[in-house]
């Protein structure tokens, strides 16, 4: 398996199913790696270089382990119920969310909803959302009026590879950018 596709299989192990491989995450979505290593090598090969390699050279910096390196897990965009451990941040004035056209129609209508996920995901790069976008069709990004928003009320956080986090986006506060 390429180590793009190993990442796809652990993005979607330690975010959406890791009763796949017989493993389960604690309540801060960390999964013991010897049992993830374990767990995969028995449909993939895994080693732990391969796990240190991918988790360093990801360049959206999906995983963090812990310390030692027994536990791994994805930073965020899990649709298992997991908190990890995110403290509320104050946004910048402005964040970007980057999607395919064929989506825009929904979410002028309804705002931007966490669908299967815990959060909705956006970024404060205009380059990274138009990119994000790109891989759902025609790109379209969208300007979220962050700040607007967390002086009403929203709670905002940021993930250690700097993914802004938010349960949802009101239609209201978006503005899109074409």
């Amino acid at each position: 398996m390429s180590m793009k596709n190993t990442s796809k299989y652990l993005c979607r192990i330690l975010r959406h199913h890791p009763e796949d491989i017989g493993i389960t995450l604690d309540e801060h979505g960390w999964a013991e790696v010897d049992e993830l290593i374990a767990g995969v090598n028995r449909t993939h090969p895994l080693t732990m270089e391969t796990l240190e390699q991918l988790v360093r050279e990801d360049e959206k910096q999906r995983y963090s382990f812990n310390e030692d390196k027994t536990l791994i897990r994805a930073n965020q965009g899990h649709s298992v119920p997991v908190d990890v451990e995110l403290e509320e941040v104050e946004p910048p004035e402005i964040l970007y969310h980057g999607t395919g056209q064929k989506f825009t129609a929904s979410i002028d209508e309804q705002g931007l909803l966490r669908m299967s996920r815990l959060y909705v995901h956006l970024t404060a790069d205009y380059a990274a959302a138009k990119k994000r976008g790109q891989c759902r069709g025609k790109p379209v990004v969208y300007r979220v009026l962050s700040s607007k928003m967390h002086a009403d009320g929203f709670r905002f956080y940021r993930s250690v590879n700097s993914v802004w986090l938010t349960k949802a986006v009101p239609a209201h506060y978006l503005e899109k950018i074409t």
